[in-house]
């Protein structure tokens, strides 16, 4: 796994100094991906849509239609799965800022014909902005903000306080570590929001803040992210 993990992260490199593709660093004609990543890569078929998780012939899951989350429909790029996994950690940790205008624009391409009113990235708690230096839902917002024409407005919502690392959690305690992180610090009366975000797992953080922001007066908000978690 080390080593499968430092291949990739040495590819990365390499590509991106020769805008290659990411995944092969083979002609890309400038694209992030090769025709042949871009066709293998794992996607969501058949997914719900509202939480963009498995579901039979692309209809409302069984979750959804029991318990409605607070947020109206997720679009998502790709199943959370090697080798997209790596490029969002790449990202990350690695501290690849580069990746986020590939990821960005192919975020673009997926809701191109979809609109809002304003892109809201998922805000990030203080102290681990300050660890990392960046939001990577930020940037990966302003990319897609570029593509579509789409406002970033990322005063819209803050996190009010710091919550443990989500991963750090088995599924059923992180809509509690979640619960009243988050404000809406702008007007969102009768809006239609994307909230922009890297990875979806359970979708509690992402819960959460929709449920916030329609709480301020927005009228929908929908997940735009770049993966998915293929949970069964």
């Amino acid at each position: 796994m080390a080593r499968g993990w430092l291949d990739i992260v040495s590819t990365v490199k390499r590509a991106l100094l020769a805008r290659d593709c990411v995944l092969c660093a083979g002609r890309s004609g400038g694209a992030f991906l090769c025709a042949g990543c871009a066709a293998d890569l794992p996607r969501p078929d058949g997914a719900c849509p509202q939480c963009a998780g498995p579901s039979a012939r692309g209809e409302r899951c069984g979750a959804c239609l029991a318990s409605p989350p607070a947020f109206d429909a997720t679009i998502a790029v790709w199943r959370y799965e090697f080798p997209v996994d790596r490029l969002i950690l790449a990202l990350k940790y690695g501290q690849r800022l580069a990746l986020a205008e590939g990821l960005g624009e192919a975020l673009a391409s997926r809701v191109a014909a979809l609109r809002a009113d304003a892109l809201v990235p998922m805000p990030l708690a203080r102290r681990r902005l300050a660890e990392r230096g960046f939001n990577q839902a930020l940037e990966i917002g302003r990319h897609v903000a570029r593509r579509t024409g789409i406002a970033l407005e990322p005063q819209l919502a803050e996190r009010t306080r710091e919550t443990a690392s989500q991963t750090d959690l088995p599924h059923d305690a992180r809509a509690a570590n979640v619960r009243g992180a988050f404000a809406c610090t702008g007007d969102v009366a009768g809006r239609v929001l994307a909230v922009v975000d890297d990875v979806m797992t359970t979708g509690a953080s992402l819960e959460e803040l929709a449920r916030t922001l329609k709480r301020a007066g927005a009228t929908r908000v929908e997940n735009w992210v770049i993966a998915r978690t293929w949970l069964h």
